[in-house]
């Protein structure tokens, strides 16, 4: 009998020549995505930023900034086509050790209250809301309010 070793998705930190394929995803996933300057904005500053990626396929992302003892988590996003097979989970599980390694006590992020498969997957982390941001969102015909979510690390 011989083992079969299937391909398992890896992190790897993102570059400028990543963002066309996430660029892609965002634009995908989002009604108001972010934009390449808010990608090179992040990797400039020297956030937190990361790929999932399985083999050369890009699976998702975050970008996580850490200071002063606390993480924020200001995007994570699947592929569409990849989304609902543990991959958020999995790419969540990578910011939280890394929020940890970079001596964060609490992560902080912001979601939509019509995300409601984002609120699934913090719920099921353990956050908790500390707060609500009113029309933080652009949205369709107005704004949207944010969910303000915590974790103690």
């Amino acid at each position: 009998m011989s083992a079969v070793f299937k391909a398992a998705p890896r992190l790897a930190r993102m570059q400028d020549g990543d963002l066309a394929e996430v660029l892609a995803i965002e634009n995908a996933v989002y009604s108001h995505p972010w934009t390449r300057g808010n990608f090179g904005d992040s990797l400039r500053a020297g956030y937190e930023c990361r790929t999932w990626r399985l083999e050369r396929e890009l699976l998702g992302y975050f970008v996580l900034l850490v200071a002063a003892g606390e993480g924020h988590l200001l995007n994570l996003s699947v592929a569409a086509a990849r989304q609902r097979a543990g991959h958020g989970s999995e790419l969540l599980k990578e910011a939280l050790r890394l929020a940890r390694s970079r001596g964060a006590q609490h992560l902080f992020l912001e979601v939509r209250p019509s995300n409601l498969a984002g609120k699934a997957l913090y719920n099921r982390f353990g956050f908790r809301q500390a707060a609500v941001r009113p029309g933080y969102y652009p949205a369709h015909g107005g704004r949207e309010d944010a969910l303000v979510l915590t974790l103690a690390l």
